[in-house]
């Protein structure tokens, strides 16, 4: 993977291992090329997961999770999730501003 998109992408992989260290090595293998034959079947059953986060273990975090590790193999993914993802952390970062500011 390769481009603007691809490296976003990636950087993305990245802020979730430093926001859940134990995950680091796994997202680290799973991104590896060799590993598309289990990407893909994984990223399809989180999508479902989070599709069906009313059942108990199963939650919403599973279908944005399994729509990341789908854009690894799906270009056409990757600038739609990019922008997405930077609209949430901008909105969560402003939100948790707006309540550190009521508090005072």
């Amino acid at each position: 993977m390769t481009g603007k998109e691809g490296a976003r992408l990636h950087r993305q992989f990245d802020r979730i291992g430093r926001a859940v260290p134990a995950s680091t090595g796994f997202l680290a293998w799973i991104r590896k090329p060799s590993s598309r034959i289990v990407r893909i079947p994984l990223g399809i059953l989180l999508i479902l997961g989070g599709v069906f986060s009313f059942l108990p273990l199963l939650g919403v975090w599973m279908l944005p999770l399994g729509l990341f590790l789908l854009a690894l193999d799906l270009p056409f993914l990757q600038g739609p999730l990019n922008r997405l993802s930077f609209w949430v952390q901008r909105k969560w970062t402003n939100c948790q501003r707006s309540r550190k500011n009521k508090q005072r």
